[in-house]
């Protein structure tokens, strides 16, 4: 027999998976409880404490969402009611309960393991008011879930998580360019399906392991590209005081989509052509301005203090070294990610990384691969 196969089988967590889980579930059941007392619904129930493991730890998880937290513990309890109401009270009719409530949260679609524990401690606790019980449980699942809601939005993570026919992060509905692997939502589901896994993963999850992995591969086809290699080295780059005149007329007429901020040779951030839109933007509806307006008024050299690039340059930008290989910089200029990677020995930068840069590399790797 192998004894590993009794030790962990999770990786293990970063410090701060502690902390949001930790933390979350305390403030959670904390704010739930003070709500259920105060509508005169009770206090916490053990269950509840499973229901927070999955809403708060693993809230990617298809048992964590919504459905079916509410669902698979309303759904519990009263399905506990109807068994002690309709047979006679006997230690067989507890099993029974529970028994009779997982196939209900399994017939809905809303499995959840604490829904178990719910209808076990109905069950246990004999005859009791349905209308009580009932709206005790599906409150305090409905508080955990708000209150989960909002703080994993906090802490920058998705809940409940997005599904697949859900508007992408450019507000249409195609998948990130990760995700995207030739295959539909529908044959992804599928394949959960024929390996019983549908409770376990979710069609978005399977897509983004699924990406992942593709990812790596291509990295390691970049085997032997680095930084170095593709980096541009000629750089123009900018002080923070450069006033944002001399900026837009860097993009203007080196066709930069974006510029390093440099002081004493060492990287402060990097100024992106989006920045200067987004000031405009800002400064449009404060003034009451038009956008075009709003945007001379930026750039306009001969105001009495004029914005200097260190007030909208973005800092702590990822950066790589030299050495860094080129499958590593995939991840980091990805839809949605950085739009270009500074690579600096110590505090120095020493070329720049563009998308640009990286499909043109990858283009020339392709090519020699088909030769």
């Amino acid at each position: 027999m192998d004894w590993r196969g009794f030790g962990p089988a999770m990786a293990g967590p970063k410090g701060v998976d502690l902390a949001r889980a930790g933390l979350g579930a305390g403030l959670g059941l904390l704010l739930a409880g003070l709500a259920l007392r105060g509508a005169g619904l009770g206090w916490l129930i053990a269950p509840f404490g499973a229901s927070a493991v999955l809403v708060y730890a693993v809230p990617n998880s298809p048992l964590a969402q919504p459905w079916s937290v509410v669902m698979g513990n309303t759904l519990s309890a009263l399905v506990a009611l109807a068994v002690l109401t309709a047979l006679p009270q006997a230690d067989w009719a507890v099993p029974l309960a529970v028994g009779l409530a997982i196939a209900a949260m399994l017939a809905t679609r809303a499995l959840h393991p604490p829904g178990g524990a719910v209808a076990l401690l109905v069950a246990l606790g004999g005859p009791a008011d349905w209308l009580a019980t009932a709206g005790s449980v599906a409150s305090g699942s409905a508080l955990l879930v708000g209150i989960g809601i909002l703080w994993n939005g906090a802490v920058g993570r998705v809940y409940p998580f997005r599904q697949p026919t859900q508007p992408g992060p450019h507000g249409t509905q195609d998948p990130t360019p990760e995700a995207r692997i030739g295959l539909d939502p529908a044959e992804l589901a599928a394949i959960l399906e024929e390996y019983r896994q549908s409770s376990n993963l979710g069609v978005a999850d399977l897509a983004r392991l699924v990406g992942a992995a593709e990812q790596a591969a291509a990295a390691r086809r970049m085997e032997g590209f680095t930084a170095a290699d593709i980096m541009s080295r000629d750089l123009v780059t900018v002080g923070p005081e450069a006033p944002l005149s001399q900026v837009a007329d860097l993009f203007r007429t080196r066709g930069f989509t974006s510029l390093p901020v440099v002081e004493g040779g060492r990287l402060m951030g990097l100024i992106f052509q989006i920045d200067l839109i987004r000031r405009a933007r800002q400064d449009a509806f404060r003034q009451h301005h038009s956008l075009i307006r709003a945007f001379a008024h930026l750039i306009d050299s001969h105001r009495k203090r004029p914005p200097k690039a260190g007030e909208i340059m973005e800092t702590g930008v990822p950066w790589v070294t030299p050495e860094t290989p080129v499958g590593a910089l995939l991840p980091l200029l990805a839809d949605g990610g950085a739009e270009a990677v500074p690579v600096v020995e110590g505090p120095a930068i020493v070329g720049i990384v563009t998308r640009t840069d990286l499909v043109s590399a990858l283009a020339q790797r392709l090519a020699l691969l088909q030769t």
